[in-house]
């Protein structure tokens, strides 16, 4: 016999259909039409000009953009870093940026967490072991690297991550960390955009190779860690041995 559902349940169903109502909405109104390069670049003397007459109003549009960007997984999030960089400096930009990306991250793993649980193991159950092993060992480290080489997409790691055993406290701070180098990037990009004709020009070889040597220098600590360890393993039997009796 089926269960009623408790106050609880009623609640998880129908902010998964406020969520999946928002998700299906924006793609109907195809707003990834408008967060283009081409658009971006079309729109950028109007944008500009709203920026200098409404500054405060600007920042707070496009940081909760950026967090419905982020949260949702809709496209556009590259365009939304130029823009900020554009609009309002490399340095700013890349606060703006950050404060909105790991807002969305950070509500996506709260909803991976106490209310998709089940269809996260379900739909990314191969990565759920991997990362609570990475975790367990220097769960900081282990998610700062996974965020300065993107081995895993941005809004899959922030599901995941929702269903480990990673302190929500961890998880924020090594995602506004993690999202530095590849926002600011972007942003200063974004000063540049009237010379800009495709995204690849910006993610060259030489920036693709910095980041993953910054995710290399991030696993130094626990790299360090297991050696010692092992070291430690190895030394402990001849510490212990005091010759034959």
């Amino acid at each position: 016999m089926t269960q009623p559902l408790t106050t609880s349940s009623k609640g998880k169903v129908a902010l998964a259909l406020v969520i999946a109502l928002a998700i299906g909405t924006l793609y109907y109104l195809d707003v990834g039409r408008y967060l283009s390069l081409e658009s971006l670049k079309e729109n950028r003397d109007r944008l500009l000009a709203f920026t200098e007459e409404r500054y405060t109003v600007s920042v707070a549009l496009f940081i909760l953009t950026y967090v419905v960007v982020a949260g949702l997984a809709l496209p556009g999030a590259v365009i939304l870093t130029l823009a900020g960089g554009f609009l309002f400096g490399s340095a700013l930009g890349t606060l703006f940026v950050n404060i909105g990306a790991t807002t969305g991250a950070t509500l996506a793993f709260l909803a991976s967490r106490y209310l998709l649980r089940d269809w996260v193991e379900e739909r990314f159950g191969a990565w759920v072991g991997p990362l609570q092993d990475g975790i367990a060992r220097n769960a900081f480290n282990y998610l700062l690297t996974l965020r300065l080489i993107p081995i895993v997409p941005f809004f899959a790691l922030n599901l995941v991550s929702g269903v480990t055993r990673m302190s929500l406290r961890t998880y924020v701070s090594a995602t506004a960390l993690g999202i530095i180098p590849g926002s600011f990037v972007y942003a200063y990009a974004g000063r540049q955009l009237g010379s800009i004709n495709s995204l690849q020009e910006i993610a060259s070889p030489g920036v693709i190779s910095a980041f993953i040597l910054l995710g290399l220098l991030a696993l130094t600590p626990v790299a360090y860690k297991r050696w010692s360890a092992k070291k430690a393993g190895l030394r402990q039997p001849a510490e212990e041995y005091h010759g034959p009796q």
